[in-house]
Parts: structure tokens; sequence; C-alpha cells
């Protein structure tokens, strides 16, 4: 796999954290309403991951994606950008997860509003939960692999020691902070799409 993406600035990161809060609960929502089946929700994982390059997100959903009863091959192919696999009526999902991605978390309005089109609400929003939960992994889980990486002899080469201690250091004071953020967002009723 290349790797071949700009990391993301610690501004970038708290947002991805903020918004990912803000939205994994609608994940959660359309899970238990039955809208997003685990399968579904691994599909939007896999597409964002391949597109942010991240080994450590790559790694866990590919466990995660066979647990939930994908085969070897569509988990391959979609790490690869292959979506041949993917069920047509959850390919608009999959293609929209790896545009909001390589947006870097700025989608195109018509696209967003698509996608609410071909699958109402409350199926939207818990893609678009699904979408921000895995790129809150992605813009941690990328500097944190890239740290451990560099003790193997294997260092990324988009990475440098000091951004993945910063990212590792003020990245876990974000979270808290991104956390309290997120809940005076929700309590304000603040939208964030």
């Amino acid at each position: 796999m290349e790797f071949g993406r700009k990391l993301y600035s610690l501004g970038e990161i708290y947002t991805i954290l903020y918004k990912g809060i803000r939205t994994a609960p609608l994940m959660s929502k359309a899970r238990r309403k039955g809208e997003m089946s685990s399968e579904f929700m691994e599909r939007i994982m896999l597409a964002v991951t391949e597109v942010n390059g991240c080994p450590l997100c790559s790694y866990a959903h590919t466990k995660m994606a066979l647990e939930a009863g994908m085969s070897n091959e569509e988990i391959h192919n979609m790490l690869s950008g292959v979506m041949e696999d993917v069920p047509e009526d959850e390919l608009q999902a999959v293609m929209f997860a790896q545009h909001y991605a390589d947006s870097r978390g700025k989608p195109s309005k018509e696209s967003w509003d698509r996608v609410v089109h071909s699958y109402g609400k409350i199926k939207s929003q818990g893609i678009l939960g699904a979408i921000r939960a895995i790129m809150m992994g992605n813009a941690l889980g990328i500097p944190w692999g890239s740290f451990l990486n560099r003790f193997k002899g294997k260092p990324d080469e988009r990475s440098s020691l000091g951004y993945e201690l910063a990212v590792i250091v003020v990245g876990s004071l974000m979270v808290p902070i991104a956390m309290v953020h997120a809940l005076i967002g929700s309590i304000l009723n603040k939208r964030d799409d």
C-alpha cells in the first residue's frame, strides 16, 4: 500500500474529533433501528481507511470485517480501492465515505444531499457517524502507527518523530476538550454538518 496522503494538522485533528464525537451516537442510533448492518458499517470504515492510509485501522477493521462476515477477497479489494464487491444499495454511501475522507472532512453539499435523498435522515446520519468515527481513528491512528513503526525500523516517510509526539501528547489533551465542546454543541443544538 502506498502512503501518499498528507498528514492531518493538529487543528484538523481537533475538528475531526469534535465532529466524530458529535455524530458517533447517530451511528449507534441507525444500528439500533436496523438501518445499518455490521457489514455495511465495515465497508464504510474500510473505504475511509483506504483513502487515509492508516495501517492500524486497516488491521483492526480487517478483523472486524471478517467477524461481520465479509470475505477475504472483498476486504482486500476495499483496502485496494476496488469497490466491485460492494452491494449496489451501499455503493453510494461507500463512495460518499471515500469523498468525505478525500476532501478531508469537507464533502460537497450536493454529495451529502444525494446521500440524504437516497437513504433518508436516520440512515444518512448513521453513515456520517460511521465515517466520522473512523476519521477519528485514522487521524490519531496514523501518527501512533508511525511512532510504533519507527521503532521497528519502518518509519512513515510522510511523518517525523516531532509530529508523532505532538499528536500523541496534544491529541491526548484534545480528546476530553473535544468531548466537552461536543457536549456543549449538542446541548445548544448547534449544527455541525
